[in-house]
């Protein structure tokens, strides 16, 4: 007997409960139309049982983050200087989309805990930022951060990170036999847990667009309310899935590369996103005057 089918024999034992406006789902362009507070939502049931199951990450073997790669690579680690220009940076990046995730500045965004971080095209370091801005915030004493790759025509965040790279959202999203819990990874980075793509698939951009993945971002943002989750994107002006992916998250950081990617490109890109509640751009490789062999960041935003 199914999840769904159990469920619907204990249903009908039950008398219906009354209304609660804490269930309900308002203010999206995903609103489920007064039927959130039904008896049994099917997608969201099975859903909520998997999200229950990811408390078993505790009991399972921790994925080991290889920190030697990625100091090599110029990334953010652990055991970097506290206060190297990079940690610096990076510390400046993410304090506006904190604030808007957590602070004064979330309210009036929808999902403002689901960040996006793209670019016109591939190459301007997205998948750098992505990776640095979720252990930047894992840092925090009070922040959990989950870093999704959502690039899945070309992933990259499983090898950098040195983990394993399947099962992952493709996966998930492709069949009924894996669960939320299946997909998750715990890292040896308190705070820090990973949802590699998975395997490579033809038809990505319509798991990506399916009901499936909207309502795993709306319980992502709803039911984890200290969490932060980060979705490193496919370029927007290479693939659809892009501009997909972002009209399910409040917070878009567009990276730029500084005195490389054509002006036409970024306003392309920028029309793509005038439906979402915030977008940052990130200008990235910015050539300081001072050191002609140091690159920095620079985020802009209203």
């Amino acid at each position: 007997m199914s999840i769904i089918e159990r469920a619907l024999n204990k249903a009908k034992d039950e008398k219906p409960k009354s209304d609660d406006s804490t269930n309900s789902v308002t203010g999206t362009q995903f609103d489920l139309n007064g039927q959130v507070n039904s008896p049994i939502p099917p997608p969201i049931i099975k859903l909520q049982g998997a999200v229950e199951k990811e408390k078993l990450l505790d009991t399972r073997q921790i994925s080991v983050i290889d920190w030697d790669k990625l100091a090599e690579l110029s990334f953010v680690t652990p055991s970097s200087n506290t206060h190297s220009q990079a940690e610096e940076e990076y510390r400046n990046i993410k304090r506006p989309l904190i604030n808007n995730a957590f602070g004064v500045g979330s309210v009036g965004i929808n999902r403002s805990n689901l960040i996006l971080v793209t670019s016109s095209v591939p190459g301007e370091g997205k998948t750098f930022t992505a990776i640095n801005l979720a252990l930047s915030i894992a840092n925090e004493r009070d922040k959990k951060v989950l870093l999704i790759d959502a690039d899945v025509a070309r992933p990259s965040v499983a090898k950098t990170l040195g983990i394993k790279a399947t099962p992952g959202l493709v996966e998930y999203l492709e069949g009924n036999d894996i669960e939320f819990s299946d997909i998750v990874q715990k890292t040896n980075m308190p705070g820090l847990s990973v949802i590699p793509a998975g395997k490579q698939h033809k038809h990505s951009t319509e798991l990506l667009n399916s009901n499936k993945m909207i309502v795993l971002a709306q319980e992502l943002s709803n039911r984890y309310p200290d969490r932060i989750v980060i979705f490193d994107s496919p370029p927007l002006l290479a693939a659809t899935q892009g501009e997909v992916l972002a009209g399910l998250v409040g917070q878009v950081v567009l990276v730029v590369e500084a005195e490389k990617t054509p002006q036409s490109m970024i306003m392309s890109s920028v029309n793509k996103l005038m439906f979402c509640d915030v977008v940052l751009v990130l200008l990235n490789k910015i050539q300081s005057n001072a050191d002609a062999d140091h690159y920095g960041y620079g985020l802009y935003g209203n």
